[in-house]
């Protein structure tokens, strides 16, 4: 992953703790993830690459299955960008309608872009249908997402709001 050092040393204990192929395994998350792993997030989120930004924030806190910490995080970015990190986190919760509702605020991320074939909404019923059974390309596909996102994020740190 393609992080500004940084940003890439703020997140090497969580990744290390981690790794991306080991996070996100749960499409909807019913079970919290070790309270070793909780501290190392809470650790990232005050690191001062991390916390003045708060796709990062939110982006830290959905890698750690901690959804209320996310939606707090993701309330506080108003544009596309926050709606993104908003659809995904409602969508890992279970509230398949209200994911719905903040990706049609998504319109046209640039992140989108990176993520070929991509369809959230397709995406949102796809897990809403199995999100009960163990589904390893659908877990790939929400990190794949996670990715993107986090990447754009990393990357337009001082960028306007979309």
């Amino acid at each position: 992953m393609e992080l500004p050092e940084p940003i890439a040393k703020a997140m090497r204990p969580l990744f290390d703790a981690l790794p991306l192929e080991q996070a996100m395994t749960q499409l909807v998350v019913v079970e919290p993830q070790p309270a070793a792993i909780l501290k190392k997030a809470e650790a990232v989120v005050i690191h001062k690459a991390i916390a003045p930004h708060s796709g990062l924030v939110a982006g830290v806190w959905l890698y750690v299955d901690e959804l209320d910490r996310c939606h707090r995080a993701c309330q506080q970015g108003e544009d596309a960008t926050g709606a993104f990190w908003h659809g995904i986190m409602h969508r890992r919760e279970g509230d398949f309608s209200n994911s719905h509702y903040w990706f049609r605020r998504v319109v046209d991320h640039p992140a989108l872009g990176s993520l070929d074939g991509y369809d959230p909404h397709a995406f949102i019923d796809r897990v809403a249908d199995v999100y009960r059974e163990t589904h390893e390309d659908l877990a790939a596909l929400q990190r794949n997402e996670w990715r993107a996102l986090f990447q754009w994020c990393a990357h337009n740190v001082n960028r306007p709001p979309e």
